[in-house]
Order: C-alpha cells, then sequence, then structure tokens
C-alpha cells in the first residue's frame, strides 16, 4: 500500500513536471509567434504609411505641375488679351485721329467755298457797277474807258489783292507745319520702349566673409588672376557681404560678374579654375552677343548684314548712353526712322537701317580717333552698305551735310527717343538733388521771391520782385542765372530758365 502509494504520488508529480514543462514551451511559443506576428503587421503597416505618402506626393506634384501648366496658360492668354487691346487702342486713336483730320479737311473746304462764293458776289457787283459807269461815259473813247477802267479797279482791288496774296503765300507754310505735327504725332503714338537702367560695377552677394580671403588668395594671386584675365577690377570692401566688379567696359564687367558668381557657387577658386571659367563665360557673352543683334535684326526685317557689323551691334546690348540701353535706342530711333518715312512717302527700309546702325560707334575699340558716328560710317562703308545709310549715320551729329532726306529723319528720330519722358532713366535721389541744385542757384540772386524747378529739372522759373527788377533787369538776370547752372551743374540736354515779373492790383467791391 505505501509502495503504491509513492508510485501514484511519483507519477503524479511527473505527470505535473511534465505538464508544467509542456505549457512553458507552449507559453514560449506563442509570445514568439506573437511578437513575429506583430512585427510582420507593424512593416505592413510601415509599408501601407509609406506607399500612401508616396502616392500622395505624387499626386501633389501631378496637382502643382496642373497648377502651374494652367497658370502659365491663363498668364500666356493675358498677355495675349492684353496685346491684341492696346492695339486695338492704338488703331482706335489712329481712327480717332484720321476722323479729326477729315473733320478738319471738310471744314475747311466748307470755309473756302463760303470764301469763294462771297467773292463771286463781289466780282458780279463789280462787274454790274462799271457796266453802268461805262454806259454813262460812252461818249469818251474806247482806249480811254479801258484805262479808266484799269486805274479804278487796281485802287479798289489793292488791298483786296494784298489780302489774297498774304492767304496764299502763308497757307502752304500752314499746311506743311500741321502736316510735320501730324506726323510727329502720329509716329510717337506708335512707338512704346521701356528703359533699362544699369551702372558702371556689378555688385555680387557673398555667403559669407571667408569667401573675401578665398578670393584675394595667398598673397593675392587669386584677384590678380582674375582681373587679369577679365580686365576688371574686383573690388572687396569692409562691408559686410557684398564684393564688386567694376569696369567701364560693359561687356568685360558681364563677363567678370556671371564669371565671378560662379566661382563663388563652385567654391573651388584658384588661377586655373579661374582662367578656364572666365574664358566659358566669354564664350557664353560671345554667343549673347550673336543672339540679341539676330534678334534685333529680326524684330526690325533687316537682312544683307554683315558679321562683323551683327557682332558690334550686339555689343551694344551691354552699353548704355545716359543710362538708356543703346541696342534699345538703336531699335526705338529704327522703328520711329521707318515710320516717319513710311509718312513722307520715302523708302521706309533705308530709313530703318539708318536707325538701327547709327551709335555703332559706341561699341567700336578706342583706337579710332573719329567720333562714334564718323567710326560707324566707316564701318558701313568698309562693308558696302548703302550709300544713303553711310551719309545718314555720318551727319547724325551735324559733322557732315545730309545728302538725303534720311540724314534728317535720323537726327529727328535720335531726338525723340533720347527725350521722351521715362527714355533715360535716373533715380528719385538724382533728381531730387537737381532739383534742389536748380533751385537753389536761383534763389541765391537778391530779390528772387521763389524758384521752381519743373519739366523733371529741364526748367526752372524764377519768380522777382517787379520792384526790384524792371523788365531789362529781369532779363539780365535769366541771363546770369543761366551762366550760373552752367558754370556748377553737370546735366544731359538743357535746361531753360524762366524769369517771370508781374504786378498784381487787388481792390475788393462791396
Amino acid at each position: 500500500m505505501p509502495f503504491s502509494w509513492l508510485n501514484i504520488i511519483a507519477f503524479v508529480s511527473v505527470s505535473l513536471i511534465l505538464g508544467l514543462l509542456i505549457w512553458c514551451i507552449f507559453s514560449w511559443r506563442f509570445l514568439a509567434l506573437k511578437k513575429q506576428a506583430e512585427e510582420l503587421l507593424k512593416r505592413s503597416l510601415e509599408d501601407l504609411e509609406l506607399e500612401i505618402k508616396t502616392k500622395e506626393s505624387n499626386l501633389l506634384k501631378g496637382i502643382e505641375a496642373e497648377k502651374e501648366e494652367s497658370y502659365l496658360k491663363i498668364k500666356n492668354q493675358k498677355y495675349e488679351l492684353d496685346q491684341k487691346e492696346r492695339q486695338l487702342r492704338l488703331a482706335q486713336a489712329e481712327v480717332e485721329m484720321e476722323k479729326a483730320y477729315i473733320g478738319d479737311k471738310e471744314l475747311e473746304l466748307s470755309r473756302m467755298e463760303a470764301e469763294a462764293g462771297k467773292r463771286q458776289a463781289y466780282l458780279e457787283s463789280l462787274r454790274q457797277m462799271y457796266r453802268t459807269r461805262l454806259t454813262q461815259i460812252a461818249h469818251i473813247s474806247e482806249s480811254e474807258a479801258l484805262s479808266l477802267l484799269k486805274l479804278d479797279l487796281a485802287k479798289d482791288c489793292e488791298s483786296e489783292l494784298k489780302k489774297i496774296r498774304q492767304e496764299l503765300l502763308m497757307k502752304p507754310l500752314i499746311s506743311v507745319e500741321n502736316e510735320a505735327k501730324r506726323i510727329l504725332v502720329d509716329t510717337m503714338q506708335r512707338i512704346t520702349m521701356a528703359p533699362t537702367s544699369n551702372t558702371n560695377s556689378a555688385v555680387i552677394k557673398i555667403p559669407n566673409e571667408e569667401v573675401k580671403g578665398r578670393l584675394i588668395g595667398k598673397e593675392g594671386r587669386n584677384i590678380r588672376s582674375f582681373e587679369s584675365v577679365t580686365g576688371t577690377e574686383l573690388l572687396i570692401a569692409e562691408s559686410p557681404g557684398f564684393v564688386s566688379v567694376s569696369s567701364f567696359d560693359p561687356v568685360r564687367r558681364e563677363v567678370a560678374h556671371i564669371a565671378l558668381k560662379e566661382l563663388i557657387r563652385d567654391g573651388r577658386i584658384h588661377p586655373a579654375s579661374i582662367e578656364e571659367v572666365v574664358q566659358n563665360r566669354k564664350n557664353q557673352i560671345d554667343q549673347k552677343i550673336i543672339e540679341e543683334a539676330d534678334k534685333a535684326l529680326e524684330m526690325l526685317g533687316i537682312v544683307d548684314v554683315h558679321p562683323e557689323i551683327v557682332v558690334i551691334l550686339g555689343q551694344l546690348y551691354f552699353r548704355l548712353s545716359n543710362n538708356q540701353n543703346t541696342l534699345e535706342h538703336s531699335i526705338e530711333v529704327a522703328y520711329l526712322c521707318s515710320m516717319i518715312a513710311s509718312e513722307l512717302k520715302v523708302d521706309p527700309h533705308i530709313a530703318k537701317r539708318c536707325g538701327l546702325f547709327h551709335d555703332l560707334g559706341k561699341a567700336m575699340n578706342c583706337e579710332i580717333e573719329n567720333s562714334h558716328a564718323m567710326a560707324a560710317a566707316n564701318l558701313l562703308r568698309k562693308y558696302g552698305e548703302d550709300i544713303r545709310v553711310v551719309n545718314a549715320v555720318a551727319a547724325s551729329h551735324n559733322e557732315v551735310v545730309s545728302e538725303s532726306i534720311y540724314g534728317e529723319i535720323l537726327k529727328l528720330a535720335d531726338a525723340i527717343s533720347a527725350s521722351r519722358p521715362g527714355a533715360r532713366a535716373d533715380s528719385m535721389d538724382g533728381y531730387l538733388q537737381r532739383i534742389q541744385d536748380l533751385e537753389k542757384i536761383a534763389l541765391a540772386f537778391p530779390g528772387v521771391m521763389d524758384a521752381y524747378g519743373i519739366k523733371a529739372g529741364r526748367e526752372v522759373r524764377v519768380i522777382v520782385s517787379p520792384e526790384v527788377y524792371q523788365d531789362d533787369a529781369a532779363l539780365l538776370l535769366a541771363g546770369r542765372i543761366r551762366s550760373q547752372i552752367e558754370e556748377k551743374l553737370d546735366f544731359p540736354g538743357k535746361i531753360k530758365v524762366t524769369v517771370i515779373r508781374e504786378q498784381r492790383f487787388i481792390e475788393t467791391a462791396q
């Protein structure tokens, strides 16, 4: 019995130990499978989330691309509509001017018809009067009657003949003047160019002050190499964050500008890389010169131009004259010449070539001793340009006599382009300073009550005390102010001095 209980107890103990062992094994396996399942689920969720983000990103990119494309289409359509609207306004303005011109002609014709009717009635009354007088003096001889008739007619019509003669002489002059004004107004209304401003230096922003030291290089070798290769001056000032390139040659300055920006962006600054980058940028600018010249020629429809002239024409894109881009100015003058020539019924193509080529001398090297107009004329003559174009360009600054109407057309178009509002850009500070200087010079004279600079500094009006200045003294004051302006100020064009002297007598009735 005791043996049986021991066996049972041993069996139960072994069974419990085996069961516990099996439970532990299954629990461990279950936990392992559960962890594996959780990891698998986590990876699946991460993959799903990544896929969702990828699809969302692609969808956003597609939406942005469609949005940008739609924006560009709308912008292009708006630009086309603006262009068509501008063309329509110009056409309407031309129609209105034509209507006004026709109306003036109709009024003039009506006036002339009325005047002719009055004169015819007056002559008919004279005829009746002399018939009556001849009847009364029929007893005299025919020759005597004819002499008396001539004397009376000359005496009665002397003042009328003078008036008629003066009208006949003045009418062509007035007609010519009005037609000239109409041509100029029509031409100026049809031209619109945007001004461009630039200086003799180009400023480049640098990321940090360390770049300045790398630009200078060991013992200054980098800056010397850069200035030698580009033919410009690299200015490294103490002001943080900027360096600048200075040169009076705009092509060299532009090459140095873009080369320096590339060197700073690349970070490798040494003589070899400087030479390589500058040479690449020179090739780029040379290509830009050809592109701008071809664009101008295509815009104006000008063909058969020598390649050497094309290169010099393209260089005008980088040059300024009184802050006016020289190539844009030349294109504008070409358009003006063409339109004026069309109004005058002469060849607009010849006039267009005169306008485009008239400033070529400004891009030619300094070894040429002639003025820029004569230098351009000699270049055009060298490469077989039409003799009318050569003479017009040479005569554009009155150094030679114009041999055709094209020279006068070029002078007129050049003056319009240079003097129109906004053609030659100026800074607000410079404008205000010029106005203040003009007023200060005028106010410095005794007896001046007030002075105003008007018309963008092209005229100064001076109000003087009538008790201090008589008419002769006011005239002398205008000359003295003009002399002071010429001596103390540096300005393009002309400045008009107007001295105003007036007295006012006021009484009040009650």
